[in-house]
């Protein structure tokens, strides 16, 4: 009766670990492009961010399915009067993948990396306002500003803890990233996958619930499909039109839909003709019909936009704000003669490697054409295309980019003379004064003025052409549970996903 009993017992034992494997598997991720980096500090490619926001590294603060801020690694905060003193109360028991604590000498450090000249980081202007990063004790950071800035902390939220020892390095977290969050880095096979595993040191108790995610580099869209419908992958993240509508009522596949805060875009180099001068810039926008584009390339699966995405409600203008949207070839080839420009204007583009900015390219192209303009298209790979991107090497270039909850977090970086994603060599003293404005103002309805004046001039002579704002998808086995697709495209909630 003992041994059968403890055969019982034994074989119990067994079911319920074999239950807990079950349960807590590596979940299988078929992306499309892979990382140029994992350096937090130093990436902007969607590829790189997929992998690292939320998922190996976290901020003070983060962002909410519903775009709002929340705490993160810091727990509370308080606001001086002045708006000019932000002192944030660390978690406590938090640690680095590597073992060591997370403590306010991290945050100070991290700070001041971001900032350095010799790091350069892309994301630079996002903390532009803060004069200074001091540790109180262990558990409590203060930050002292230079004036009054109204989207810190939604900017923290991008803006991940480092461990100390990396104030200075450049090079070491590109490949071996070290940060707090649910999953830590194990494994890079360049064009094959990333692997990351569960952080059991969570501070967050009973996540992550999955042991681990495993980011498999597939560039074919229809392997990746496949890969989902046999049960290979159990995830597609931030999936285009084409790929959703394909997968729409396939067997055990589910799909997550919202409106995308990413926008898809022509950039023009205002550094050298034609497009120093702006009303060849406006006659961009005349030649662009945005609701073809919609239709030919986003299937449907978007709506044409501004400087900002609709889903910003409280922001965002109407497109029907910007008189330049109304397609007219004639118009804009009125404009070219008003400056002076040979026609044909011959020009090249650059073409971000992804099949949805390859179909928008294609239809532009061909509108472009159409009015004027005798556009070269050239595919790049990606590194390349990040690399003469970064550089300014470009007359044109094609592209998506993310959209921020805040309108500083885009507009300051990417449109203030010397802001650190102003690869356009943009500088016009009215957005300057409106952009510096905007960003110390406590009232949300003199912020809107600020910003509507922005949207308007950046709209029509601005150094880009914003095209569109699709709807966002994902594709996930329907045994996954507790994901969800973000505006933000930030991949934070596998955390307490389950499969």
């Amino acid at each position: 009766m003992f041994r059968s009993a403890l055969r019982s017992t034994l074989s119990a034992g067994f079911m319920v670990a074999a239950m807990a494997t079950a349960s807590a598997q590596v979940l299988e991720i078929g992306a499309d492009l892979g990382p140029t980096g994992l350096d937090p500090h130093l990436i902007t490619a969607f590829p790189s961010f997929m992998v690292v926001n939320g998922n190996i590294y976290e901020g003070l603060t983060a962002i909410d399915r519903d775009l709002k801020i929340i705490p993160s690694l810091a727990e509370s905060w308080t606001v001086s009067g002045d708006g000019r003193t932000y002192t944030f109360k660390l978690r406590s028991g938090v640690k680095f993948h590597d073992g060591s604590a997370m403590e306010a000498a991290d945050v100070v450090a991290s700070v001041k990396r971001l900032l350095s000249k010799d790091i350069a980081s892309p994301l630079a202007s996002r903390l532009s306002a803060v004069e200074s990063a001091n540790a109180v004790d262990a558990q409590t950071v203060e930050l002292k500003l230079k004036e009054p800035s109204a989207a810190l902390l939604s900017s923290l939220a991008t803006i991940a803890i480092v461990p100390r020892s990396m104030e200075t390095n450049k090079d070491a977290l590109q490949k071996q990233p070290v940060g707090t969050g649910p999953f830590k880095f194990q494994e890079w096979q360049p064009n094959g996958y990333i692997l990351l595993t569960k952080n059991e040191a969570y501070w967050e108790k009973g996540l992550p619930k999955l042991s681990g995610l495993k980011f498999n580099i597939v560039p074919e869209s229809a392997t990746r499909q496949v890969g989902l419908t046999n049960g290979q992958y159990a995830l597609l993240p931030n999936i285009d039109a084409a790929t959703a509508l394909q997968l729409k009522g396939k067997p055990n596949v589910k799909l997550a839909e919202t409106m995308d805060l990413a926008y898809t875009l022509i950039g023009m180099n205002v550094s050298k003709p034609p497009f120093d001068n702006p009303k060849v810039r406006e006659a961009v926008n005349y030649a662009i019909n945005r609701k073809e584009i919609v239709e030919a390339a986003l299937f449907g699966a978007g709506v044409p936009g501004g400087p900002l995405s609709p889903a910003l409600k409280s922001w965002a203008l109407d497109v029907k704000e910007f008189g330049c949207y109304a397609h007219d070839p004639a118009k804009a080839q009125a404009l070219l003669k008003e400056a002076g420009v040979a026609t044909p204007v011959a020009v090249s583009m650059k073409v971000l490697p992804r099949q949805d900015i390859k179909d928008v390219a294609q239809v532009v192209q061909e509108q472009l054409n159409k009015a004027g303009f005798k556009v070269e298209l050239i595919n790049q790979e990606q590194g390349q295309f990040i690399q003469d991107w970064r550089n300014s090497n470009f007359d044109m270039f094609a592209s998506i980019n993310a959209g921020q909850p805040d309108p500083d977090e885009y507009f300051y970086r990417t449109f203030r003379t010397g802001g650190s994603t102003n690869v356009f060599k943009y500088s016009d003293a009215e957005i300057d004064s409106l952009l510096d404005k905007a960003r110390t103002l406590s009232d949300q309805a003199e912020r809107k003025k600020a910003y509507d004046q922005v949207q308007k001039k950046l709209a029509c002579s601005g150094p880009v052409a914003h095209l569109t704002y699709g709807t966002l998808f994902s594709a996930m086995n329907d045994k996954l549970k507790g994901y969800d697709v973000m505006p933000n495209r930030s991949l934070m909630m596998l955390r307490s996903a389950s499969y």
